[in-house]
């Protein structure tokens, strides 16, 4: 460990911690550590795994109060945001601690023999997580990963990563061997380059930008490295005339704006059928002007802090360009705040249509009929979410079907589900996350034929 980085509390501007930065030589001796300890963990009997990640869960959940105040002050989430973000690590584990028994493979009918199927580890992954959500992103890597038997050696991002740390510990107090599971913090240019180009390192998840995940897939690429992206999104929130309009604009705020817009499933455009588009807009306002955006350790709050300085900065650059329509408030001080925005827009080819803002901001286009929401909808390089209001189902199936993107919701903004795959059309992604199969996504498919 060769420096160190200052935490700072977004809400607050004030340092929380210094954390020590892992240099090469760091990094490549927790690789080593961690491969040495894949050889153990992969022969350990599947039950006796499943046991382990059993125990974790429930470690976890013993810790899920003090994981969220990490958060708070690390991050800016709000308590809900962070209380459901711990719980989910821990229902994540519980869900995969099933894995290491079904990890079934296949008897295929073969002349003249026997054919079988194997699902085995890959080794060492390395899982690179952002700073918009530290918690559940780590679990959506390393639960499905450890399940299928690999060591995991995880990097948080520079600016959030306590809460990782802490369930590094909290996983050794539950029984999984050392350096199974090992946290990493450090700079990606430095701990994120070595997982890219270590041998060791059989595969790397990163969730981020597009730019960071085309170059990390450039690298992998190198030595023919599994890559799973999960990368940027500018999602459509899709509201035809036919849908209930109160309950769409009362719930777009929030798929918004929840976690200061620092999302990449974040609805940040709205396209309103034309008919309706004026009483959309007259009943969203109210909904976003009441929002209450107040200190994220107030339980009552719905929208924290953005994350840095710089986030605020690029976010008010954006805002600086554009008339805002209609806004919330803060609450001020020292924290790196902005308000709730909806910015009306009939150009799509402006910014803040077309690019990832990652804040609180919201642009509201109209459209005329199915075919143009259609086409407006899927006119960007992104396809990672988005929403569609209408009555009519056999529509909502028929856009979902037709809008260019992995995770869609009729009636509803839900995109993320620990059962259910997650993942991007385009340029927001490559591979997917979650769901029964992603155990299956951690390990090599190996066939053996054997004669009679």
């Amino acid at each position: 460990m060769t420096d160190t980085y200052t935490v700072i509390n977004p809400a607050t501007a004030t340092p929380v911690t210094d954390v020590p930065l892992a240099d090469v030589a760091a990094t490549d001796a927790a690789i080593e550590a961690a491969h040495a300890a894949f050889l153990r963990w992969r022969t350990m009997a599947p039950g006796d795994r499943a046991n382990v990640l059993r125990r974790f869960a429930a470690v976890v959940d013993a810790h899920v109060d003090e994981l969220a105040e990490l958060e708070v002050r690390n991050a800016g989430h709000t308590w809900g945001n962070a209380s459901w973000e711990a719980g989910n690590v821990r229902d994540c584990l519980n869900y995969y601690s099933a894995a290491p028994e079904r990890l079934f493979g296949r008897q295929i009918p073969v002349a003249g023999g026997v054919d079988i199927t194997f699902h085995e580890p890959l080794g060492v992954v390395g899982v690179i997580v952002p700073w918009n959500f530290p918690m559940p992103i780590a679990g959506w890597g390393f639960a499905p990963a450890l399940a299928a038997g690999n060591a995991v050696v995880l990097k948080p991002a520079e600016l959030t990563p306590l809460t990782a740390v802490r369930i590094g510990e909290l996983a050794l107090e539950a029984g999984l061997p050392e350096h199974v599971l090992t946290i990493i913090p450090g700079k990606g240019s430095v701990v994120g380059e070595r997982f890219v180009t270590h041998p060791l390192v059989r595969k790397v998840c990163f969730t981020g930008s597009t730019e960071v995940g085309k170059r990390i897939m450039a690298g992998c690429a190198e030595q023919v490295k599994r890559v799973t992206l999960e990368l940027g999104g500018k999602s459509a929130n899709i509201v035809f005339a036919d849908a209930d309009l109160a309950a769409a604009a009362a719930s777009a705020p929030y798929a918004v704006f929840d976690n200061a817009g620092q999302d990449c499933c974040a609805r940040s455009r709205i396209l309103v059928e034309r008919s309706a588009y004026d009483e959309f807009l007259s009943l969203m306002e109210p909904a976003v002007t009441g929002m209450r955006v107040l200190d994220p350790s107030d339980e009552s709050s719905e929208m924290g802090p953005l994350i840095s300085a710089q986030q605020k900065d690029a976010v008010e650059g954006y805002l600086a360009d554009v008339d805002v329509a209609f806004a919330g408030s803060t609450p001020g001080g020292d924290g790196f705040w902005v308000p709730p925005s909806v910015v009306l827009s009939e150009d799509p080819q402006e910014r803040i249509w077309r690019e990832e803002v990652f804040g609180p901001v919201v642009a509201v286009m109209p459209f005329d009929d199915e075919a143009d929401a259609v086409a407006r909808a899927n006119d960007t390089e992104y396809g990672l979410s988005g929403s569609i209001f209408t009555s009519d189902l056999g529509r909502g199936l028929r856009v979902a079907r037709a809008v260019e993107a992995g995770n869609l919701s009729v009636n509803s903004h839900s995109s993320v589900r620990y059962w259910t795959p997650f993942g991007g059309y385009k340029q927001s992604g490559l591979g997917r996350e979650l769901g029964p199969d992603a155990p299956n996504a951690f390990t090599e498919e190996k066939n053996v034929y054997i004669a009679h």
